[in-house]
């Protein structure tokens, strides 16, 4: 209960809020797109400071590992659960959504860790980064395999011809964010000790303002996201949430197993129940055209981003520290 009174927090339920009362308060999209690059470079300056204090350990190659097998093992799993109920290109869809990450959320759970003062290794930002691309190859390769299927069965229904995996690895590689994050996470580490003293009005000083303002702008986005999934089949709603919990239990008993910390254990549960809602409906929408975006962008966005900013963070985080 602590944590739904932080004023970040609020300012998400406020935004839900407002935009259920259809109200014409809005943050103007490029500030809102200021507000997501700045949160991730602040992300990775903290990450690079902490990697440059810390050094490449064997606990940082243990908790890249798992992400790394989270990325893999969530949207194998999501497609195998979705296409009991939905098309092939409906569920790859779905599943590159929820097996890849929201930075949002992980950067949410980073601020929580600090207010409850539970440690984390920064090079977790590294595996939030790792942890984005290989849903969206596998949904590629799962909606490709759809297409020669319907060919083959004389089912000309396709929108579209196979999609180069090439073309999609670059723009999955080389998206701004990512690059951002992980540009920031370097010159976190090149400059170390002297780059944190020099950019902590920066990064530390407005992170929790700026996330509040971000949050505000989240909540308004998915009030009115969540309309788009009226009249859609239970099991699809039933996933948005259950997905989540089962996604974050495998993490948690993968962390358990390689004797991760609480904290690292915590953004992994996290990074393995959120769903992306910017990169990935932004390359599925052109990669996989047959598939129904208000599915997944709806989903991601409307029902399990607000249930994980709200629930999730500190249910995970009190699992990780039950377990572990």
């Amino acid at each position: 209960m602590q944590s739904f009174f932080d004023p970040a927090i609020l300012f998400f339920v406020f935004g839900i809020l407002a935009g259920s009362l259809k109200s014409n308060l809005e943050i103007p999209p490029q500030i809102s797109r200021f507000l997501s690059l700045y949160l991730l470079m602040a992300l990775g300056l903290k990450g690079g400071f902490a990697l440059a204090h810390s050094g490449l350990t064997a606990d940082v190659l243990v908790s890249l590992g798992a992400a790394l097998a989270m990325a893999i093992l969530v949207p194998l799993l999501g497609y195998l659960s979705l296409r009991r109920f939905l098309n092939g290109f409906d569920a790859a869809a779905i599943a590159a959504t929820y097996g890849s990450v929201s930075a949002v959320t992980f950067i949410t759970t980073v601020q929580y860790l600090d207010t409850q003062g539970i440690s984390f290794g920064g090079h977790m930002a590294a595996a939030m980064a790792l942890m984005e691309s290989p849903a969206i190859v596998l949904a590629v390769v799962l909606a490709n395999h759809a297409r020669q299927k319907a060919k083959a069965q004389g089912i000309g229904a396709a929108a579209g011809g196979n999609t180069p995996l090439r073309r999609i690895l670059h723009e999955a590689l080389t998206d701004g964010a990512q690059l951002l994050l992980l540009g920031a996470m370097l010159i976190g580490i090149l400059t170390g000790e002297a780059g944190q003293a020099a950019m902590k009005p920066f990064s530390v000083d407005l992170f929790k303002g700026m996330l509040a303002f971000f949050l505000l702008d989240m909540g308004l986005l998915a009030a009115r996201n969540m309309g788009k999934l009226k009249g859609q089949s239970l099991g699809l709603l039933v996933y948005a949430f259950v997905g989540p919990l089962v996604h974050a239990s495998l993490a948690l008993g993968m962390a358990w197993v390689l004797g991760m910390s609480v904290g690292n254990t915590a953004l992994l549960m996290v990074l393995a129940a959120s769903a992306s809602y910017i990169a990935v409906p932004a390359v599925i929408r052109h990669a996989i055209p047959e598939a129904n975006p208000s599915l997944y962008f709806g989903m991601s966005l409307g029902l399990t981003f607000p249930f994980n900013i709200l629930v999730g963070i500190p249910l995970y985080v009190q699992a990780a520290q039950h377990w572990l």
